[in-house]
């Protein structure tokens, strides 16, 4: 994980945000993409703008670049340049967040 992601869960008045508002916020976005009981895919793209709008509140609007095609693949956003994947778990059991900080190889 690269740097400014960790910077995240070492602040702990975004910690305690994270801790009290992303399961409700999740909740909301699960019944939002609800129908009979079952959660459409669209879910993903709900959590994605929520945890995006994490990482604006934490390092800013300018350091968060957003405007990404929806063709390119594994990436979401932008922090401080570089490429994040976000992934997001639904399941009775068990929910989670996967950040990815993506590299190119070639670019290298």
């Amino acid at each position: 994980m690269s740097r400014p992601l960790l910077e995240i869960f070492e602040d702990k008045k975004v910690v305690e945000k994270i801790k009290k508002r992303l399961p409700y916020l999740f909740q909301l976005a699960e019944s939002e993409s609800s129908r009979a009981g079952k959660i459409g895919m669209e879910v993903g793209s709900v959590r994605e703008r929520i945890v995006v709008a994490l990482l604006i509140y934490k390092f800013g609007e300018a350091n968060v670049e957003t405007e990404i095609p929806i063709t390119q693949r594994e990436v979401d956003a932008k922090l401080f340049r570089e490429p994040l994947s976000i992934k997001t778990i639904t399941s009775k059991s068990f929910g989670g967040v996967k950040l990815i900080w993506t590299v190119d190889a070639q670019e290298m």
